[in-house]
């Protein structure tokens, strides 16, 4: 996977737009779905696949008298995600009068960053990935929306359930003892506390922690402090470009050898920049989820299609972020077919409540906080290399 910096992604985005990578053209007014993710460094492993699947599913649409465009933004600085530069561009999208909608953000802490903008304009945005609860739940989630009407939505189920889903994976595996690291973001922290509150309630023990930003790149004390208290297994709160990888290598390099979990922070295919990149050798014996559903209705059709466009298999949130186009598409469409298409209108069209959309995900609906009616928590491991899929959970379903 070729990776741009911020300047040649910013130029290859502007291309995309003027070259219509996009649905096709009958003429008339142009809607624009913009398309907000951390694109460079070493987050374009996580997000890009994501970015792929949208843009994809927006190519195979054409609505009759509109042209559907596309507006592709960058919010990675130093190869992260960065909220600031999140809330930055989604002013710059709230200032496209075409843009009706957004695919995004990756990462919870944009998300936070980017809600009271998109709120406040009421604008439709979809993540195919963000998990943190206090996004759309309880007194946060309305303190971000500021009394407005919920824009928001996410196809990805939520950390209160991903956090406990691989405590629970862990603890079926014999662990009984684990040491947590977590990033200090806004996801990182927070599924770091989901986990170790469902460990601690099956009966292990949190025998440490501690808490390192992005900016730590030299894990080594901490790892010692880690193997002082011998732990059966470690869990990471936060995302590749946070420096899951190099903790995975510290601990192999310090003979700390047990057991890695984390969420779908790591999971992020093994291309550059990834996790398995990064800790090469050490991530054997590493686990991970994805608030996302694994085995996918027409699975095998989606991948042919993906790969004959990209040269490459589908990522993690590829079919995750198809899902959040498809469901914008639909609202879309909606809004049309009542008179008259606006922000509000979109907006309105995919909160009806009680509808349920026909998505590459399969049937995919939402609540009164705009989270996915599905509940589905996949798991993997790392074998030979590469991620591979272990087990799939339908917490709906129990």
């Amino acid at each position: 996977m070729k990776v741009f910096n911020k300047k040649g992604f910013a130029a290859l985005a502007a291309v995309a737009i003027l070259a219509a990578a996009c649905g096709g053209s009958t003429g008339g007014k142009t809607l624009t779905i913009g398309i907000s993710l951390p694109l460079s460094g070493s987050a374009l492993a996580s997000a890009g696949p994501a970015q792929n699947g949208a843009e994809l599913a927006i190519s195979e649409t054409t609505i009759e008298g509109y042209t559907l465009a596309v507006k592709v933004l960058d919010h990675a600085v130093n190869g992260a995600h960065d909220p600031a530069q999140a809330a930055a561009d989604m002013t710059t999208l709230v200032g496209d009068e075409t843009v009706v909608a957004v695919v995004g953000p990756f990462n919870s802490g944009s998300a936070k960053a980017q809600i009271p903008v998109s709120s406040e304009a009421g604008l439709l945005q979809c993540s195919p990935s963000n998990t943190n609860p206090d996004l759309t739940k309880g007194d946060a989630g309305a303190a971000l929306r500021a009394g407005r009407p919920v824009n928001y939505i996410r196809v990805a189920t939520t950390d209160d359930i991903q956090g406990p889903a691989v405590a629970a994976y862990a603890f079926s595996q014999g662990k009984k003892s684990v040491f947590i690291v977590d990033d200090t973001e806004v996801y990182g922290k927070g599924i770091a506390d989901a986990f170790a509150a469902k460990f601690v309630e099956l009966g292990g023990t949190v025998v440490g922690r501690e808490a390192a930003d992005k900016t730590v790149t030299d894990f080594s004390a901490i790892v010692a402090k880690a193997a002082a208290t011998n732990p059966d297994s470690f869990f990471y709160g936060g995302v590749t470009s946070s420096g899951a990888g190099l903790v995975r290598k510290a601990m192999i390099q310090a003979g700390l050898n047990v057991p890695f979990y984390g969420g779908d922070g790591i999971q992020d295919g093994n291309g550059d920049g990834s996790y398995i990149a990064v800790a090469g050798d050490a991530s054997a014996d590493s686990y991970s989820s994805v608030a996302a559903i694994h085995d996918i209705p027409a699975a095998a059709d989606f991948a042919a299609k993906y790969k004959a466009k990209y040269s490459e298999d589908p990522g993690s949130y590829s079919a995750s972020g198809y899902a959040c186009a498809q469901i914008i598409i639909e609202a879309i469409k909606a809004a049309i077919a009542g008179g008259e298409v606006t922000r509000e209108t979109v907006r309105a069209a995919a909160l009806t409540a009680g509808a349920t959309y026909d998505t590459v995900l399969g049937p995919v609906g939402f609540d009164e906080n705009g989270d996915t009616t599905q509940k589905i928590i996949s798991l993997y491991k790392v074998e030979n290399g590469d991620w591979v899929f272990d087990a799939q959970i339908d917490y709906a379903a129990q």
